[in-house]
Parts: structure tokens; sequence; C-alpha cells
């Protein structure tokens, strides 16, 4: 989910630089959910001790 969030990030910082403030706002929208959600999930997965597969 990070790696997704990260991608995210980056297609939003360049579409604001290229001036495309439309596809920024959603891209960085994206980003932050996903961020969001990996940081909840990474959080259960500490409580209960479960690990994800490698």
């Amino acid at each position: 989910m990070i790696s997704w969030a990260l991608t995210f990030l980056i297609i939003a910082i360049i579409a604001g630089v290229l001036g495309l403030s439309g596809v920024a706002g959603t891209a960085s929208s994206i980003a932050w959910i996903l961020f969001v959600v990996g940081l909840v999930l990474a959080l259960i997965f500490f409580i209960t001790g479960r690990r994800p597969p490698l």
C-alpha cells in the first residue's frame, strides 16, 4: 500500500509541475487514502502479531 501511495504521490508532483491541477489533486487524494489504509493495516498487523508473506 505504501508503495502505491508513493507512486500516486510522484504522479501528483509531476502533474502539478506540468500544470494539470485536476490530475494532481486526484492523485494526491488517492495517495493520501492509500497511505492511511497502509498505516491502519500495518498497525493491525503489529497488534495482532501477524506478518504479511514475503
